[in-house]
């Protein structure tokens, strides 16, 4: 049985990482990540190459679509883009999980056609997962069963974004305020489509609320496994400087429950700064 923890990035200033090889360092705590970068461009070949080499084979990329797919075209006439970018990503190999399609908020249930058309164009090599953001999935159960139709088709996954504990009081600091002013405010979603399950989870400033607020994931986790489903699970908080720690923390709380599960690595020792 296999589960995947992560974080929303590979490097925070507030994580014992070495000045280089950050996401080795990474990959000795966590054994997947989003990678969020590739949103705002697609990476050289090179870059990739070296994301691969410096992570172990049963390591996890969720590799988002860059912006110019998903918000400026709107998956329309991508045909080049897509394929410049799924040429990028290949040396990732095994390690791309799934191609990560986030969606703006204005992608709305009038537009699954315009989904349909590409997951069905979409080179069937690559596992496909999407997320959404506008409430009308959230809170039309016809409109969610229609995406749930769309994306069955293509074997492919909804991404949940569960920022129910984020929401659960009202904001007591600057990164909580702003994570309010930025994470959609969906209702939870437990329900997997596919034997990949991934959901995005975002807690609070607080340790304590942020894992008692994951206390349902933990459960659905469980009987994910139990199921035969290999999910991937991100830890978010409104600055991610708990979230290295925050996801072993899930881990460890789940095999508590599943002992047969495969453990994470132990993390890498870091050498402290020096003055010389």
């Amino acid at each position: 049985m296999l589960l995947h923890v992560g974080c929303a990035q590979w490097t925070h200033a507030a994580w014992p990482q070495p000045s280089r090889d950050k996401l080795r360092s990474y990959a000795s705590w966590c054994n997947a990540v989003e990678s969020n970068t590739t949103f705002y461009a697609t990476p050289s070949r090179a870059a990739v190459e070296n994301w691969a080499a410096q992570t172990p084979p049963d390591f996890r990329f969720v590799v988002k679509l860059p912006q110019v797919i998903t918000h400026e075209r709107r998956l329309a006439n991508i045909d080049s883009e897509l394929r410049t970018f799924l040429s990028a990503i290949e040396p990732l190999g095994p390690r791309n999980h799934a191609v990560w399609i986030q969606l703006p908020a204005a992608f709305s249930p009038t537009d699954l056609g315009t989904l349909a058309a590409f997951l069905h164009k979409a080179p069937a090599a690559h596992r496909y997962a999407v997320e959404v953001r506008h409430r009308a999935f959230f809170e039309d159960a016809g409109a969610a069963a229609n995406l749930e139709r769309v994306l069955a088709r293509a074997r492919a996954e909804w991404i949940p974004f569960d920022t129910g504990t984020l929401f659960s009081r009202r904001p007591t600091s600057f990164a909580e305020r702003d994570a309010w002013m930025k994470k959609p405010r969906v209702a939870r979603r437990t329900r997997a489509l596919t034997g990949h399950p991934i959901v995005r989870y975002i807690g609070r400033d607080s340790v304590e609320e942020t894992v008692d607020g994951w206390a349902y994931l933990v459960e659905l986790v469980v009987h994910w496994l139990s199921e035969g489903r290999s999910p991937t699970i991100f830890l978010h908080t409104p600055d991610n400087a708990e979230a290295l720690n925050l996801a072993r923390r899930f881990h460890a709380t789940v095999a508590a429950s599943v002992p047969t599960l495969a453990p994470l690595p132990q993390p890498a020792e870091t050498e402290p700064p020096t003055l010389f």
